[in-house]
């Protein structure tokens, strides 16, 4: 039993370091690439928006989607993106992130032929490196709230890419609470595939964003 009691502690002593560190690295190579304004940051040809479910199991709209909706909008009406690569996750023909995101885009006015979809943005992970390897986009802007931009741009400082977050309005309350809870063990993940080279689920052919 003490043999148990101390695996289980040592275990627990583990996770806390690692994240601790992985919290440690992603905020020291995230510092000074997020922007909260659209006036201060700089411009990219291309802006990587990263999906979310519109709706909440409760029937309500998820603020998170609203919100990025919103972040993505105002960066094109301003200059600062020349288009808008959503990518999110199409698993099933009952569930398509990004085509929910072009319909709403288009709503706020984004012509269509200025928006790109990735069906294949499963996790932030492929959505980065698809962004690259497909897209064939080296520099980018990437948009969601700033907890989920510092992690893509430490995924996207580790595969050569340049990039910075535009922070779209962050979520407050339970739903706010419990998506960040889960971004702290989102970040060991992250640290854990970095270090072991995880490769998007699907890659393919290249598509010219132009």
């Amino acid at each position: 039993m003490k043999k148990i009691a101390k695996r289980i502690v040592l275990l627990f002593v583990l996770l806390i370091v690692a994240i601790i560190f992985c919290n440690l690295y992603v905020e020291i190579i995230a510092k000074e690439k997020v922007y909260n304004e659209v006036s201060e940051i700089p411009s990219n040809k291309v802006g990587l928006l990263l999906g979310t479910s519109k709706y909440l199991k409760n029937g309500m709209v998820n603020l998170f989607y609203a919100y990025r909706i919103h972040a993505a909008v105002q960066l094109y009406k301003e200059g600062k993106i020349e288009y808008i690569l959503v990518s999110g996750d199409n698993g099933s023909q009952y569930y398509d992130e990004p085509t929910t995101f072009k319909e709403d885009l288009i709503a706020e006015g984004i012509p269509e032929d200025k928006i790109f979809l990735d069906y294949a943005g499963f996790r932030t992970l492929d959505s980065v490196v698809r962004s690259k390897e497909i897209f064939q986009q080296e520099s980018i802007t990437i948009i969601s709230q700033q907890f989920h931009n510092e992690r893509a741009i430490a995924i996207a400082n580790a595969k050569g890419i340049k990039a910075i977050g535009f922070n779209a309005k962050d979520v407050r309350g339970n739903s706010g609470i419990k998506v960040k809870i889960r971004e702290v063990l989102a970040r060991v993940a992250m640290c854990l595939d970095l270090v072991i080279g995880t490769q998007p689920k699907f890659l393919g052919e290249k598509i010219t964003i132009q």
